[in-house]
Protein backbone atom coordinates (compact mmCIF):
# COMPACT_ATOMS: atom_id res chain seq x y z
CA UNK A 1 0.00 0.00 0.00
CA UNK A 2 1.07 3.78 -1.06
CA UNK A 3 0.94 5.86 1.67
CA UNK A 4 0.81 9.79 0.21
CA UNK A 5 1.47 12.63 2.76
CA UNK A 6 0.57 16.48 2.43
CA UNK A 7 2.64 18.94 3.59
CA UNK A 8 1.68 22.57 3.89
CA UNK A 9 4.06 25.36 2.33
CA UNK A 10 6.73 26.78 4.77
CA UNK A 11 5.96 30.24 3.65
CA UNK A 12 1.97 30.39 3.88
CA UNK A 13 0.94 31.34 0.79
CA UNK A 14 -1.71 29.61 -0.66
CA UNK A 15 -2.15 28.26 -5.02
CA UNK A 16 -3.92 30.29 -7.34
CA UNK A 17 -7.35 29.69 -8.05
CA UNK A 18 -8.49 28.49 -10.99
CA UNK A 19 -12.39 28.26 -12.71
CA UNK A 20 -13.70 25.34 -14.47
CA UNK A 21 -15.57 26.27 -17.55
CA UNK A 22 -18.40 23.42 -18.15
CA UNK A 23 -20.32 23.57 -22.24
CA UNK A 24 -22.83 21.56 -23.64
CA UNK A 25 -21.72 19.72 -26.92
CA UNK A 26 -18.45 19.36 -28.01
CA UNK A 27 -15.60 22.04 -29.22
CA UNK A 28 -13.64 21.42 -32.08
CA UNK A 29 -10.51 23.15 -33.88
CA UNK A 30 -11.04 23.75 -37.32
CA UNK A 31 -7.17 22.58 -38.70
CA UNK A 32 -8.35 19.36 -36.16
CA UNK A 33 -4.99 20.88 -34.38
CA UNK A 34 -6.34 20.43 -31.03
CA UNK A 35 -7.36 23.00 -28.59
CA UNK A 36 -4.09 22.62 -26.04
CA UNK A 37 -2.33 26.05 -26.49
CA UNK A 38 -4.79 27.95 -28.86
CA UNK A 39 -6.87 31.15 -27.76
CA UNK A 40 -10.81 29.64 -27.86
CA UNK A 41 -12.79 32.66 -26.98
CA UNK A 42 -13.16 36.07 -24.66
CA UNK A 43 -14.74 35.20 -21.41
CA UNK A 44 -15.98 38.15 -20.02
CA UNK A 45 -18.50 39.60 -17.30
CA UNK A 46 -21.39 41.86 -17.24
CA UNK A 47 -22.11 44.51 -15.09
CA UNK A 48 -24.59 42.13 -13.12
CA UNK A 49 -21.53 39.66 -12.97
CA UNK A 50 -23.13 37.09 -15.50
CA UNK A 51 -20.24 35.66 -17.37
CA UNK A 52 -20.40 35.87 -21.16
CA UNK A 53 -18.18 33.77 -23.78
CA UNK A 54 -17.98 34.73 -26.89
CA UNK A 55 -16.38 31.94 -29.30
CA UNK A 56 -15.89 32.75 -33.42
CA UNK A 57 -19.30 34.99 -33.83
CA UNK A 58 -21.42 32.56 -31.13
CA UNK A 59 -22.24 34.15 -27.47
CA UNK A 60 -22.83 31.81 -24.76
CA UNK A 61 -24.12 33.05 -21.25
CA UNK A 62 -23.88 31.31 -18.12
CA UNK A 63 -23.80 31.29 -14.55
CA UNK A 64 -21.03 30.95 -11.69
CA UNK A 65 -21.52 28.44 -8.92
CA UNK A 66 -19.51 26.65 -6.32
CA UNK A 67 -18.26 22.96 -6.37
CA UNK A 68 -19.45 21.06 -3.74
CA UNK A 69 -15.89 19.81 -3.25
CA UNK A 70 -12.89 21.52 -4.69
CA UNK A 71 -10.14 20.70 -6.69
CA UNK A 72 -6.54 20.55 -6.61
CA UNK A 73 -4.46 20.84 -9.61
CA UNK A 74 -1.27 18.83 -9.26
CA UNK A 75 2.42 18.90 -10.90
CA UNK A 76 4.50 15.38 -10.55
CA UNK A 77 8.06 15.88 -10.06
CA UNK A 78 10.42 12.78 -9.95
CA UNK A 79 13.24 12.45 -7.38
CA UNK A 80 12.75 15.72 -4.89
CA UNK A 81 10.40 15.82 -2.58
CA UNK A 82 9.65 19.34 -2.08
CA UNK A 83 10.61 22.23 -5.35
CA UNK A 84 11.28 25.56 -5.37
CA UNK A 85 9.82 28.25 -7.43
CA UNK A 86 12.44 30.65 -9.28
CA UNK A 87 11.70 32.99 -6.61
CA UNK A 88 12.98 30.37 -4.52
CA UNK A 89 8.97 29.78 -2.62
CA UNK A 90 8.73 26.48 -1.66
CA UNK A 91 5.47 24.96 -3.11
CA UNK A 92 2.86 22.67 -1.42
CA UNK A 93 3.58 18.83 -1.63
CA UNK A 94 2.91 15.29 -1.56
CA UNK A 95 4.90 12.62 -1.43
CA UNK A 96 4.67 9.08 -1.39
CA UNK A 97 6.34 6.34 1.58
CA UNK A 98 9.27 5.34 -1.16
CA UNK A 99 12.03 7.30 -0.43
CA UNK A 100 15.60 7.17 -2.75
CA UNK A 101 16.22 8.26 -5.99
CA UNK A 102 12.71 6.43 -7.38
CA UNK A 103 10.71 8.62 -4.90
CA UNK A 104 7.84 11.10 -6.83
CA UNK A 105 6.35 13.76 -5.40
CA UNK A 106 3.41 16.17 -6.26
CA UNK A 107 3.04 19.97 -5.90
CA UNK A 108 -0.03 21.65 -5.75
CA UNK A 109 -0.33 24.09 -8.87
CA UNK A 110 -3.86 25.49 -8.39
CA UNK A 111 -6.97 25.14 -6.63
CA UNK A 112 -10.64 24.65 -8.43
CA UNK A 113 -13.28 25.88 -6.03
CA UNK A 114 -15.90 27.47 -8.15
CA UNK A 115 -17.18 26.46 -11.91
CA UNK A 116 -18.55 28.64 -15.45
CA UNK A 117 -21.51 26.61 -16.31
CA UNK A 118 -22.65 27.55 -19.90
CA UNK A 119 -25.51 25.57 -20.51
CA UNK A 120 -27.38 27.15 -23.19
CA UNK A 121 -27.30 26.57 -27.07
CA UNK A 122 -24.92 29.39 -28.13
CA UNK A 123 -26.59 32.21 -30.31
CA UNK A 124 -25.00 33.85 -33.37
CA UNK A 125 -24.02 37.28 -33.16
CA UNK A 126 -25.53 39.23 -35.80
CA UNK A 127 -24.53 42.81 -36.94
CA UNK A 128 -26.44 45.77 -39.07
CA UNK A 129 -27.96 43.35 -41.62
CA UNK A 130 -29.87 45.60 -44.89
CA UNK A 131 -33.39 44.91 -45.21
CA UNK A 132 -33.32 45.39 -49.01
CA UNK A 133 -30.86 42.39 -50.73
Amino acid sequence: MVQICIRGSVDGRCPPEWLLVELQGEVVSRHNSGLAGNVMGDLLYTKEGVPVLIVGHHILYGKQVKLEKPFAVLTKHSGHSQDSDADGLSQVTAESDQQGPASTSYSVSALIKRKLIFKTRPKPIITNVPKRV
